[in-house]
């Protein structure tokens, strides 16, 4: 036990670590605030779906090579969430439809490109890295970390200012309506959100491990908790939990980082299941 906290002393000592742990705690907050507003509002699998966007974004950025990949798939990201809500209000191409072939499309496209213009020399480490985001967050610049956490904060700042509008719109749309709140525009909000928080999480646990992030510590905190305040704080809780201890252990034990939040959120997802069902009884 002493050699794993002497460890942990000693590599908490660099900054690649200090920077991982601020960026993945911000990451996991925002997360799993709006994550509970995406899983009642059945949007769950929109995560998914503009995270492969971002993977064919990223594709390109690095073909591209620029220096910083946030400032193409940021903008790219938000376009197709907006496109992808509209479009899901369109009769002849239903919303999950859409997301499908998006996702599926980007990904492709994104792995064709990367094979034919890409000139690394470890093309799948790099595929590997960006799809499971097995080593990303610990490679991060001051200036990517600086861009996360103004991110980060814009959007926690973004829900506690329109948390009652929200909160409204998420529940009863059109009662939201009735009563003169413009849904639309906080269905717009939501996914122009949802789709930073996709290109801020790459980082963290990579384009194919998003949704878990976003879903499970809101179905968790669902288990225990019955009122929508209750369920964002546990969320948030359960989320930052995660990700500390999912980074520590990749950095204890040499995991990747990604895959073991996801194991931790899991775990407690199956915890809280267990003791929602004894509450009740």
């Amino acid at each position: 036990m002493s050699d794993m906290i002497a460890k942990l002393q000693f590599y908490l000592e660099y900054p690649f670590v200090q920077y991982a742990l601020i960026v993945g705690v911000l990451i996991a907050l925002c997360s799993s605030l709006f994550g509970v507003t995406l899983v009642l509002k059945r949007f769950s699998f929109i995560g998914d779906g503009l995270s492969h966007i971002a993977f064919g974004a990223i594709a390109i950025a690095s073909v591209l090579k620029l220096s910083n990949n946030m400032i193409f798939v940021m903008p790219v990201t938000i376009v197709t969430a907006i496109l992808l809500l509209k479009t899901g209000q369109n009769t002849k191409i239903k919303g999950d439809a859409a997301i499908a072939m998006l996702s599926v499309g980007s990904l492709g496209v994104g792995y064709l490109i990367l094979n034919i213009f890409s000139s690394s020399s470890n093309l799948s480490g790099d595929v590997c890295t960006t799809l499971f985001g097995s080593t990303s967050i610990l490679t991060l610049t001051k200036n990517e970390v600086i861009l996360s956490v103004i991110m980060s904060i814009a959007v926690m700042i973004l829900f506690c200012l329109y948390y009652n509008r929200i909160f409204a719109v998420t529940f009863d749309e059109n009662f939201a309506k009735a009563t003169g709140v413009k849904a639309d525009r906080y269905n717009l909000l939501i996914a122009v959100v949802t789709a930073v928080i996709i290109v801020l999480a790459m980082n963290l646990v990579g384009s194919l491990l998003i949704s878990a992030l976003i879903i499970f510590p809101a179905l968790s905190s669902m288990r225990v908790i019955q009122n929508f305040k209750g369920v964002v704080i546990l969320s948030a809780i359960i989320s930052v939990l995660c990700a500390v201890f999912g980074m520590l252990s990749s950095i204890l034990f040499s995991t990747p980082v990604g895959s073991t939040i996801v194991a931790a959120n899991i775990i407690v997802f199956f915890l809280s299941y267990i003791s929602g069902k004894l509450l009740r009884r």
